[in-house]
């Protein structure tokens, strides 16, 4: 068994093309082989079916389950998806034992105690506090140097937005 795995991961190795019997294809090549070789015999690749476990296995369609059930490469790649899957488990159990840090923050108290206005490009909000606080005045400056104005819309129309035109 030992000779024979050897022997097919040999890439000087002389494989023969599904689509040609003639085509007689070192192993190192055959993956560009088939792709080229399948789209020179479209007839013959519509009956052939492709391996889940190696691309490299070209199966008439009919046989493609026996193949799958006895698949050399099946069992790697049962072994690769255990191996992964024991290691996700270790990463859970590492990661389980963190904790969250404590939060001290208060999002909504913040918004509440904020006096300053939200920044808009080009424009400031005065507001006077020598009014009474229930009569506060807000006043709309500009401090755009003269001959420039603040852009009444985005540089782009908003999908949801139809500028004023029904649909």
């Amino acid at each position: 068994m030992e000779e024979t795995y050897t022997d097919s991961l040999d890439p000087e190795k002389l494989l023969q093309c599904p689509y040609d019997k003639n085509h007689q294809i070192r192993a190192c090549r055959f993956p560009y082989h088939l792709i080229k070789c399948r789209k020179n015999h479209p007839d013959i690749a519509s009956k052939l079916a492709t391996c889940p476990f190696n691309a490299r296995h070209q199966v008439p369609r009919a046989e493609i389950s026996h193949h799958i059930s006895s698949c050399d490469d099946r069992s790697c790649i049962e072994q690769d998806v255990v191996n992964q899957t024991r290691s996700l488990r270790q990463e859970t159990l590492a990661e389980s034992t963190w904790q969250c840090p404590p939060c001290d923050e208060d999002w909504d108290k913040d918004l509440w105690e904020q006096t300053s206005t939200p920044f808009v490009w080009g424009t400031s909000y005065y507001c006077d506090n020598s009014s009474p606080a229930n009569n506060i005045v807000m006043e709309h400056k500009n401090n755009l140097a003269s001959g420039m104005r603040v852009p009444k819309s985005l540089p782009y129309v908003l999908p949801w937005k139809n500028n004023g035109n029904a649909q």
